[in-house]
């Protein structure tokens, strides 16, 4: 099992329910924020998880939603639970295009029927609204399409996500990532796809100019994140925005490469070119 946070995942502390309680005092005075995501680990092994979206939905949320690997939401009764206590949108983890792939991926044998089968369940309720996302690796990218197609049933997924790996670290040991010449036929073909679906798509953590036309899914932009401050220690570990053409490149929205990514593969200075502003 594969997650970019998954070295620091045992070293980061949950967020303090003070902290969370003067979130939920911010909304009820002010009603900042449409939505809430609680997310962390794995949210669904919390037993407190219900009453933390109950609380929220009381404070003047309209949304809540959760990010899972969906393999609990197909327990009898579970799903329900969370739908009585406001959770009204569930951002679920798709690694490959079916039980073999996603489950060799996951490291979990029936990961995938599982976690169908939930989000199909959730697919029966008006309100729900059915997320996806799909960290982009060597293990799956070529399946970026049939994800796309073996999805396209849900009648209430209404987005999907495509967020490119990056190592959270200086070298990319596990060789989990893509070269951009390799990914970007199979990345285009699936937001074609999707979005012929009816599926609004984001994309992160890819060059922008690489994107061309379906730059508009680029978005790297993230909600306001709450997390144990050794997070960003790890993140910045990164060294974004490494680019031959960045100080000529208008582009506001790109992350570039970094030394994990150049280190295997170079800094594509033949495919990548800046973009002029208008």
């Amino acid at each position: 099992m594969h997650c970019m946070i998954e070295g620091t995942m045992d070293r980061l502390q949950p967020t303090p329910a003070p902290l969370f309680d003067k979130v939920l005092e911010e909304q009820r005075a002010h009603r900042r924020w449409r939505g809430l995501i609680l997310t962390g680990s794995e949210i669904t092994l919390r037993a407190d998880l219900p009453d933390l979206a109950r609380a929220a939905r009381a404070a003047g949320f309209e949304r809540v939603r959760i990010q899972t690997h969906g393999v609990h939401l197909s327990r009898p009764g579970y799903a329900d639970r969370l739908l009585e206590a406001g959770v009204n949108e569930f951002f679920v983890s798709v690694a490959g295009a079916g039980a073999a792939s996603h489950d060799a991926i996951t490291q979990v044998p029936g990961a995938w029927d599982k976690m169908l089968a939930g989000m199909e369940y959730l697919d029966r309720h008006e309100d729900v609204r059915l997320l996806t996302n799909t960290v982009i690796t060597s293990l799956c990218y070529r399946d970026l399409p049939e994800i796309v197609a073996a999805l396209g049933h849900l009648e209430r997924l209404v987005q999907m996500e495509f967020w490119n790996f990056f190592p959270m670290a200086e070298r990319d040991d596990k060789r989990l990532a893509v070269a951009f010449p390799e990914l970007m036929p199979y990345l285009r073909d699936a937001i074609l796809a999707a979005r012929a679906a009816g599926r609004f798509v984001e994309v992160k953590n890819v060059p922008e100019c690489l994107m061309g036309e379906l730059s508009d899914a680029l978005v790297n932009a993230q909600p306001l994140l709450m997390i144990d401050p050794a997070f960003w220690q790890e993140f910045d570990r990164n060294q974004f925005h490494r680019c031959p053409h960045r100080a000529a490149c208008a582009s506001t929205e790109c992350l570039g490469l970094t030394p994990a990514y150049i280190a295997r593969f170079g800094d594509e200075a033949e495919q990548l070119h800046p973009l002029i502003s208008d």
